[in-house]
């Protein structure tokens, strides 16, 4: 009696999503607005979702670039960006990997080959 049946359309997702982002604007914080990029895609519900709830691999992947795309046009100091972030742990370790020659030791967070990836 106390609690009306829950009821999840497309418009009333459409509606809460405007009003989030409405509020991140007012409050000057960024949003990832995923209604928005999933609506994109014609078939969104099955290319976007396994079940209509659980995100799909595809789905996953919007995440990941609406998400990438707020931290690199972010100005922020320092920036959160993937590209932009310092490699962690630059000293060295006795966890490091041996060389070849047994006795040198490779630093990872010496390699540069993450810095290609393309993510975005």
């Amino acid at each position: 009696e106390h609690f009306s049946h829950l009821v999840r359309t497309n418009e009333l997702c459409q509606t809460y999503a405007d009003a989030c982002v409405k509020l991140c604007q007012e409050l000057d914080v960024k949003v990832v607005n995923l209604f928005t990029a999933f609506q994109q895609r014609e078939n969104w519900m099955t290319d976007c979702f396994t079940d209509g709830v659980h995100l799909s691999a595809e789905g996953s992947k919007i995440v990941v670039a609406e998400i990438l795309k707020v931290l690199k046009e972010a100005e922020w100091k320092p920036s959160l960006h993937w590209k932009s972030m310092p490699t962690e742990f630059a000293e060295d370790s006795p966890y490091d990997i041996v060389g070849a020659d047994g006795k040198t030791t490779l630093n990872p967070s010496e390699w540069t080959f993450h810095r290609e990836i393309q993510w975005d």
